[in-house]
């Protein structure tokens, strides 16, 4: 039986992810509620959204776990994602636009596994000031929240890697890897030869923001093609932001993020934000918050005014009302959902998900 999802333009569905089990430190879990009290709500509302308010997936904190210094806080992680993937798939489902408030980065491979529940062939934009292309056997840190990407497109932890059961989430040629700054030896390599595309702060200013935007979502196909957003807060530049772990001078200013981030969300085959990283401990008098629910209701705003415009006139024929977009997806395209991965077998130990092939490298504290 085909599933019929009728995606509304106007329609948000908001979720919380209150965690830090991937992060370097305990703040993250914080944010979806500073980002409601900061009126974000109500702002969409007044910008022409109706929001439904899913609420937040149980809390998951930082644990410093010296247990496992390759990939700690694993089973958090874990939790936290087997919350958080039938909420988006709910949401996804509903025909509304998820919404998710992170947390930190590791809730960008719920998003994806959930989306892909309905959509077979998933694209990903993911702008963010670091790579997250770490592995267990690379990373200096063992936070899993730097490995990120890894794991969506299929390295890594095997907990990870199987968390959807047809890895990769998303092929390497299917993701545009935007506003990059800082980078481990390990990513920058890797880099040099993945399919990825990727676009660094340096270079989206020396091309021009709007043009490097443009080429991101073209490299991921946008026009025919679904595919999610992924925005981690410290790709502003801590000149302006520093309500985030490692955010620091240089990078893309305030408003080159903005001027991305409209045209990403102008793109008609948008499934699904996230906005991650951000902390409110670093944020006591709610400045960053407001920044944030700024940026998001300004790109939604040019996506719902992009998404309802009517067609051209022609013959000074009045142009019909704009009709929701109905999507009706035979059986064969839908993925099956996959078991949790508490419910997999036994995976194999971290330590042997990656070949050691580059000793760690200390050059950047993120990962």
């Amino acid at each position: 039986m085909a599933v019929k999802i009728t995606r509304q333009p106007n329609l948000i569905a908001l979720i919380g992810a209150p965690t830090s089990a991937g992060a370097h430190a305990p703040g993250n879990e914080k944010a979806p509620a500073a980002l409601r009290a900061a009126g974000l709500v109500e702002r969409l509302n007044a910008a022409g959204f109706m929001v439904n308010d899913l609420g937040d997936v149980q809390t998951q904190l930082f644990q410093q776990d010296d247990e496992s210094p390759r990939a700690r806080n694993l089973d958090g992680v874990v939790r936290a994602l087997n919350a958080l993937r039938p909420k988006v798939e709910e949401a996804a489902k509903s025909g509304a636009l998820p919404l998710v408030l992170g947390g930190d980065c590791t809730i960008a491979l719920a998003t994806v596994a959930a989306v892909r529940r309905y959509y077979r062939h998933v694209g990903l934009l993911y702008m963010d000031r670091h790579p997250d292309l770490n592995v267990p056997a690379s990373t200096p840190s063992g936070r899993l929240a730097g490995m990120v990407l890894a794991h969506v497109v299929g390295r890594g932890a095997p907990e990870l890697v199987r968390f959807w059961s047809e890895p990769p989430l998303v092929r390497e040629p299917d993701v545009s890897l935007f506003g990059c700054e800082d980078y481990d030896t390990y990513e920058r390599d890797l880099l040099r030869t993945s399919p990825i595309r990727h676009f660094s702060a340096s270079e989206i200013l020396r091309r021009g923001v709007a043009r490097s935007a443009q080429s991101a979502v073209e490299h991921i196909h946008s026009d025919t093609r679904n595919f999610v957003l992924h925005f981690d807060a410290d790709t502003i530049s801590g000149e302006e932001f520093s309500a985030s772990e490692f955010t620091s001078a240089g990078g893309l200013r305030l408003a080159d993020v903005r001027e991305a981030l409209e045209i990403f969300a102008r793109q008609k085959n948008l499934l699904a934000m996230e906005i991650t990283a951000y902390s409110p401990e670093r944020d006591p008098d709610g400045a960053a918050a407001r920044m944030l629910v700024e940026l998001i209701v300004a790109a939604l705003s040019a996506r719902l005014a992009a998404l309802t415009a009517p067609p051209a006139v022609v013959e000074e024929k009045a142009a019909p009302a704009p009709e929701p977009v109905v999507e009706e997806i035979p059986a064969a395209e839908v993925a099956e959902a996959p078991a949790a991965a508490a419910e997999e077998p036994p995976a194999d130990s971290v330590s042997d998900a990656e070949p050691a092939n580059t000793a760690p490298d200390t050059e950047s504290s993120s990962s």
